[in-house]
């Protein structure tokens, strides 16, 4: 396979497929479209996760506080009323359970990522604030990746305030977390860059990027679903080359989004995830 091969794969995807590939701290090795906006979908957990983090160092939160589990929440649309989610459209039970009693943000903000609940990110994000997210996007370089409202503030989509990536801009945020693991790095300290990571390595949705690695292969990542939209981002480690980045975002009529349900789009992300595997050592 050569990068042209592959793009003449793509080529033939209805919708926008959108990627970038390289090794960390370095040019890219393939992009395409990598700079095209996409509706983020749940990738924009990474960025409330980092949130979250950089306010425990400042001392503004703590991350093992216990805070009230509920279910309303302020809209980004001002003078709009207050918004919930809604319990089908989430991924996670053990959010849901404990509504009316409290729970560490910590914990909160794992389950935001391993299980993309969309209430654990409604209560982080109204801790952290949304401008703390967009300090995020800043530190990391990413340009056209904006958070403007929690999930299901519909007063907000309405209003045209939505939240939206590009596939540059996530593997700039994967790659600034996995560089601050080992150096003082843009977002946080090594020890919490490494804390994000292992959440990101516990991920449990695993059927698009994660689908095209061989078995035992780790990588941090975090996916994003809804019909039309499939996204993945991450950084994997190999056992016999560097680790490297890569983001695949599409927009396209393949996702169905649904969550755990392998469609076309899953297949698409794991087809270019295993073609980009076999030429980690050409990277």
């Amino acid at each position: 396979m050569t990068w042209d091969d592959l793009d003449a794969h793509l080529d033939r995807v209805p919708g926008t497929v959108s990627a970038y590939v390289g090794r960390l701290d370095a040019p890219p090795t393939w992009t395409r479209h990598a700079d095209a906006a996409h509706y983020a979908a749940s990738t924009m957990k990474v960025a409330v996760l980092a949130a979250l983090h950089r306010a425990a160092e400042s001392g503004a939160l703590e991350l093992d506080a216990r805070v009230p589990v509920v279910n309303e929440f302020d809209s980004a649309q001002p003078g709009a009323p207050r918004f919930s989610c809604a319990r089908h459209y989430d991924n996670d039970d053990a959010v849901w359970d404990r509504v009316g009693d409290t729970a560490p943000l910590r914990w909160l903000a794992d389950r935001m990522i391993v299980r993309s609940s969309n209430l654990a990110t409604n209560l982080v994000i109204g801790h952290v604030g949304l401008p703390a997210v967009a300090e995020v996007w800043a530190a990391a370089g990413a340009h056209g990746s904006v958070t403007g409202r929690g999930i299901e503030d519909f007063a907000a989509r309405e209003a045209g305030i939505t939240n939206t990536v590009t596939a540059a801009d996530l593997a700039a945020l994967l790659g600034a977390l996995a560089t601050g693991a080992t150096t003082a790095g843009r977002l946080a300290s090594p020890a919490a860059c490494t804390a994000m990571l292992d959440v990101l390595l516990a991920q449990e949705h695993r059927e698009d990027l994660a689908a095209g690695l061989p078995d035992g292969i780790r990588i941090a990542h975090k996916n994003g679903w809804v019909r039309g939209v499939r996204h993945g981002a991450g950084v994997v480690l190999p056992d016999d080359a560097p680790p490297y980045l890569i983001a695949v975002c599409t927009t396209t009529d393949l996702a169905g989004g649904d969550d755990d349900v392998e469609d076309d789009a899953c297949r698409l992300l794991a087809h270019v995830s295993a073609q980009v595997w076999a030429a980690r050592h050409q990277l």
